[in-house]
Formats: structure tokens, sequence, C-alpha cells
């Protein structure tokens, strides 16, 4: 691993599922629950909760933000990229500490986040701050330009307000 770029295990796709949208969602399942329910991920010595509930075809709240999109909890609508990196927010929180990584806090209303962004793979992982614990909120894609530069001008003024 280079101190210049965090390399992400590589993509698990629905061709490699012949096509099979339902499989091919048991399969990310299947990842996410390895990562995140059968050994969960560590944020700088903070324990990881889960977001269980609303549970949708047995599957966990968390599971859903992060291969899913939409604002309604009943209507979420499966998203192919999302899906397709479901490898990835495991290792980005547990090795938040490399040097590639943008990782920032920020507040949405009266919730507070860690935000770890992958520049170059334009992936962000969004943690919400709990009690005494970080609960995996949600991950996905940056599509937008504008987007990714509001998110790193963000991390560079939580970057200046700190030192």
């Amino acid at each position: 691993m280079s101190e210049d770029y965090y390399e992400l295990p590589g993509l698990i796709t629905l061709d490699e599922y012949d096509g099979d949208f339902n499989a091919y969602l048991e399969g990310v399942y299947e990842i996410f629950k390895k990562d995140f329910i059968e050994k969960r991920p560590v944020f700088r010595g903070i324990r990881l909760g889960l977001k269980k509930y609303p549970m949708g075809k047995n599957k966990e709240a968390t599971f859903w933000h992060m291969t899913s999109e939409g604002d309604n909890e009943a209507t979420r609508i499966p998203d192919l990229r999302r899906m397709e990196r479901i490898k990835w927010p495991a290792p980005l929180i547990n090795d938040s500490t490399h040097p590639y990584l943008k990782v920032w806090e920020n507040k949405r209303g009266n919730k507070s986040n860690i935000l770890i962004f992958h520049e170059k793979e334009r992936y962000l992982v969004v943690l919400r701050k709990a009690s005494d614990y970080l609960i995996p909120w949600t991950a996905y894609l940056i599509t937008y330009r504008n987007r990714k530069e509001r998110l790193l001008k963000e991390y560079e003024t939580y970057k200046k307000a700190r030192s």
C-alpha cells in the first residue's frame, strides 16, 4: 500500500452473477454481512453499531443505505454502482488513518457525521455519531463534479478550523 494512494478492493459486478439480479443482491449482502455483522469495522478505536431497522427483505437498513438510493426507506431503488462497491466501506473505515484518505466531521441538521472520502475514486463513506459509538450510515459514489468540489471545500474548511 503506497503512501500516495489507497488501493481499494475490486468491484463485484452483476455480470459475475450472469445478470441474475436476485443472486447478485444475495452475493452483495453476503459481503456486507461478513464486513458489518460478523466482523465489524473499527474507526480509530471506536466501535461501530448498525442501523438494523427498518429491515427490508430480511436485510438491515444500513445495507439498503449502502446499496440503494432514495429518501423514503420503503421505496429506495437499488443502485448498481453502490452495489459494485460494497467491498469498499469496511476497509476505508478500518484504514481511515491512511494519508491518502480525507477524513473530517460535519453536521447535517442536528446530526454529527464523520466522512471518509477517497478522492480519485470519488467514493464517500458516512458514519453517523451516536452516544458512544458510530453507525455506518451510507456510502456512495460522487457522480457530480460540483458535489465533489463542495466536499473538498468542506474538508479544507474543517482542516483549517482544526489547525
